[in-house]
């Protein structure tokens, strides 16, 4: 008898593991309370537009990077995608605009606009996350929760360390306990301000807090490139559906997961709003840890038993839907832009703008075209006012609202002159259409190498998603479940060679 794998939640982490296990012929099914894939990282359709919900850039697809080996493993010929040209548009508060590029004129652009300190800086950063990358491509279990598990990260580990001969040993023990701002001494505050803004929105950090490490790798999206996708970033989604089906497995949408059945330590069945039961020898939760532990009630495994309240940096999103007339829209208008106006970053000073392609019919009613824009926000302060004082949280909302909107016009002129729809997120809309806890998104800001909740919850029971390594972004949340499915494929192939899958072995 096949396996049966129940996957809830249809976002990238759980889609990727999905179609890499359904590809080796497991019974996979996967279960989405929303009518389409993606979760964070979904494109829905609102009065003729097509709004990137939360994540609008998408990296990694790179020849033998990230996307390049799920692709590989789940059978995907081709992602949708056009590689662009440069990753973004970084505008600071004095004025300076800088472009992050791939190729090598990136550095006649960093000695002239960055000052004193900024090519040292990201020579290092390059160097360093050329490292890291490798190390994360090798797809070790991170952090290991079983002795086997560190057998297997110290084999991989050590042939990597000793091969770093652009890297000395001490600067990476060092850069392990420290923060990226160890490497910004004596650095300008233009190059502070472009650091802490680019580390916010990949690492959910700045650069006091940042780890080093962690902090070199996500730094490294723009140098890597970016790609846009035609119908938006949903079609990354769409795609491993269409993968997921063509290998025999099942994607259903509309049924919310209310419950895990466990019987004497592991699952036995997925309940679901709609009073259906999927029985499942194997669960994976493309969940954070609360949503986990809220479907396992009284059931906790001990990975679950001390979670205690949401981390408190942990962060929501403000985001407004901006649906444009094109025609007022200045030419070569980069698609992706980060506005940073003043510190402290997040709560609109800083502001990260997402343009659909003008040639990318599918994406808004014709001249138009989608805008998506967002800031960092502190959850407690909008649950409170939702609960406490409607009045507050509303006038709030439309205060953000303006505050967004100014910031994006100083990028994209005439924006509120050519909107034609304006349509206001705040964390209680991602609760509501993500069902993550709280609106918590970007997973767990990376401030130690530790800061990841390990995958294994439970015999036969599996966390995928932001919240485990790599963490956040696409391609890292990508190489997590592939690294999952990987873990699993190994152990159930080593079950099937010594005994009857019907005894209800455990996959460690």
């Amino acid at each position: 008898m096949k396996a049966r794998l129940v996957v809830i939640g249809a976002g990238i982490g759980g889609l990727t593991t999905a179609a890499v296990l359904a590809r080796s012929g497991l019974d996979v099914t996967v279960l989405e309370a929303h009518v389409s894939p993606g979760g964070c990282a979904a494109t829905y359709f609102h009065q003729g537009y097509r709004f990137d919900a939360g994540a609008t850039l998408a990296g990694g697809f790179y020849p033998g990077g990230p996307m390049a080996r799920v692709a590989q493993a789940a059978g995907i010929e081709a992602w949708p995608v056009r590689p662009a040209d440069s990753a973004m548009c970084v505008h600071l508060p004095d004025g300076t605009s800088i472009t992050r590029h791939a190729g090598d004129s990136r550095w006649e652009e960093i000695r002239s606009l960055l000052g004193a300190g900024a090519e040292r800086f990201f020579r290092w950063q390059e160097q360093t996350a050329d490292a890291l990358w490798d190390l994360a491509l090798r797809l070790l279990p991170w952090p290991p929760q079983s002795v086997g598990q560190m057998g297997a990260t110290l084999a991989s580990g050590m042939p990597w360390l000793f091969s770093q001969a652009a890297l000395s040993w001490p600067a990476l023990g060092l850069d392990a306990f420290r923060p990226v701002a160890a490497h910004l001494a004596g650095a300008s505050e233009r190059l502070r301000l472009l650091v802490d803004g680019q580390l916010l929105i990949s690492a959910q950090a700045t650069s006091q807090h940042a780890n080093a490490l962690y902090g070199a790798a996500a730094l490294d999206l723009p140098r890597r490139g970016v790609v846009h996708l035609a119908g938006g970033i949903g079609a990354i989604a769409e795609t491993l559906v269409d993968a997921i089906r063509r290998h025999g497995g099942r994607v259903v949408y509309r049924q919310e997961a209310t419950r895990i059945r466990m019987r004497a330590g592991r699952p036995e069945a997925v309940e679901t709003k709609r009073g259906d039961v999927f029985p499942a020898d194997l669960v994976f939760a493309n969940l954070t840890p609360w949503n986990a532990a809220e479907l396992l009630g009284e059931d906790l495994p001990p990975a679950l038993r001390r979670l205690g309240p949401l981390p408190p940096d942990a962060w929501g999103a403000f985001v407004v839907y901006v649906g444009l007339d094109g025609a007022s829209l200045p030419e070569g208008l980069p698609l992706h832009q980060q506005i940073i106006r003043r510190r402290p970053l997040g709560e609109g000073n800083s502001v990260f703008a997402s343009l659909s392609p003008a040639w990318d019919a599918r994406r808004a009613p014709p001249g138009h075209r989608a805008l998506t824009l967002s800031t960092h926000t502190r959850l407690a302060d909008w649950w409170r006012m939702a609960e406490q004082d409607r009045p507050a949280y509303e006038a709030q909302k439309a205060a953000m609202t303006e505050k967004l909107l100014a910031a994006a016009e100083a990028a994209i002129p005439g924006l509120r002159r050519s909107a034609r729809l304006v349509l206001p997120g705040t964390p209680l809309t991602f609760q509501r259409f993500t069902r993550r806890k709280s609106g918590w998104v970007g997973g767990f800001p990376q401030t130690g190498l530790l800061r990841t909740h390990g995958p294994r919850l439970g015999p036969n029971l599996w966390l995928v998603g932001d919240s485990i390594f790599p963490g956040q972004s696409i391609a890292a949340v990508a190489l997590g479940g592939l690294s999952v499915a990987q873990m699993v494929s190994r152990r159930l192939k080593t079950i099937e060679e010594t005994t009857n899958l019907g005894e209800k072995e455990s996959i460690p």
